[in-house]
């Protein structure tokens, strides 16, 4: 897949975006400085944040937990967030350490079925010199998922399905979709979320 830059300038894939994007809150300072103290190599650095955001953080979803968690700090605090909650967290460490990364998106079933409707599912495309820009996935995995760290062919969470109307989005965003935040913002638990999350960009 051809990706699809919003800016050509890489900047605007490393600022902070208030209440979502923050690098100096109290945990994530101390992810990014746990991070660094392991290695200097920015593709080990990007491995690392990935690895944080996939597996420390569980799903809501997956424990049926009914917090929503929306910033960085606050999926840190509770440890867990869905989809977009993983990528606001991947994000914001990745940025605090002056590697660009962007948001991206896919429009997936609800439930597995048509019938079910859709929803949009978040994810990441990151920058790194030499290599360029390329997606992960720091959904979670599980029994039938298997996000992985790789650039030459990805290894994202959900295989797209287009004959069932899902569609994979070839947009590299600078900031979160507004209508996904507004969604998260809007809803008191992780139930009325499941529902009102956008079906499309």
């Amino acid at each position: 897949m051809e990706l699809i830059l919003e800016s050509q300038n890489l900047t605007d894939y490393l600022a902070e975006i208030p209440n979502i994007i923050d690098f100096n809150t109290p945990l994530v300072h101390q992810k990014v400085k746990w991070i660094k103290a392991q290695t200097n190599e920015p593709i080990k650095q990007a491995e690392l944040a990935f690895e944080i955001a996939r597996d420390e953080i569980q799903h809501s979803f997956d424990i049926e937990s009914k917090a929503v968690s929306i910033s960085a700090e606050e999926t840190l605090n509770s440890c867990e967030g869905i989809c977009f909650a993983k990528a606001h967290l991947l994000a914001t460490l990745l940025r605090a350490m002056q590697i660009p990364c962007g948001f991206c998106y896919q429009r997936v079933l609800r439930k597995g079925t048509v019938e079910s409707g859709y929803a949009l599912h978040g994810l990441n495309a990151v920058y790194l010199p030499r290599i360029g820009w390329f997606r992960l996935d720091p959904r979670g995995n599980k029994k039938g998922i298997d996000s992985q760290f790789l650039i030459a062919t990805e290894k994202l969470a959900y295989p797209i399905r287009e004959e069932l109307g899902e569609i994979d989005y070839p947009n590299i965003f600078t900031k979160p979709l507004d209508s996904v935040i507004q969604s998260m913002l809007n809803s008191t638990s992780t139930k009325e979320l499941f529902f009102n999350r956008p079906t499309s960009i």
